[in-house]
């Protein structure tokens, strides 16, 4: 994949669909190879290629900055798990994962509420679903679950006092984030797909001629 001619809208929609439970990158590849980028298009392509491939370590890593930051406040960090979580429900992975697990266990105490807990099933016109399938979570809405999250994590994030804390602690996180993916060196991986593609589009050519 070329990762230069992928946008910045075509990103947040992989992120948002690609699957989150998959294990960090261990330590001694995430923070080795550290390179300057030779030009701006290469710093496009390589900040958008770490943000994919290292996203789980992201992920802890900013978590980890916030939870220093509310050690000695535990409401701040019940807010900041809240906030999190209704973050994470914005993916459709973790949601489906989510509202399969609650319904599960559900199911264990009261197979008649867990059975309230489907999602409603997506009309179907000509064997082919009418619209775009809508993420449900425990049989509600998935905006429902993100509202409630987040007017929670707001209220104590007020109650706490520690805005401004969340605020600086966020900062930091991101600049690391930002500054990791801008000097660490694309895998292998990422590597071998962009070699991938250019290939195919120099044996398309050929074939062509």
């Amino acid at each position: 994949m070329d990762w230069g001619t992928v946008t910045t809208e075509d990103l947040i929609e992989a992120l948002r669909e690609v699957d989150w439970s998959s294990p960090p990158r261990p330590p001694s590849e995430f923070f080795s190879r550290f390179t300057f980028p030779r030009s701006s298009s290469k710093w496009n392509s390589r900040v958008k290629c770490n943000l994919y491939y290292y996203r789980t370590n992201y992920f802890i890593m900013i978590v980890a900055i916030l939870a220093l930051g509310f050690l000695r406040r535990p409401l701040a960090i019940v807010a900041a798990f809240l906030t999190t979580l209704s973050i994470a429900f914005l993916n459709d992975s973790f949601a489906g994962t989510f509202s399969e697990k609650v319904t599960r266990t559900v199911r264990q105490f009261s197979p008649h509420l867990a059975a309230k807990m489907r999602p409603p099933l997506t009309p179907v016109i000509r064997g082919r679903p009418s619209a775009k399938r809508a993420i449900f979570i425990c049989g509600r809405p998935r905006w429902v679950f993100v509202l409630v999250f987040s007017l929670a994590s707001f209220f104590l994030w007020f109650v706490s006092c520690g805005l401004l804390t969340v605020l600086w602690a966020l900062a930091i996180g991101l600049l690391s984030t930002l500054l990791h993916a801008s000097f660490r060196t694309p895998n292998l991986k990422a590597r071998l797909n962009t070699f991938r593609e250019e290939f195919r589009a120099v044996w398309r050519n050929y074939s062509e001629l």
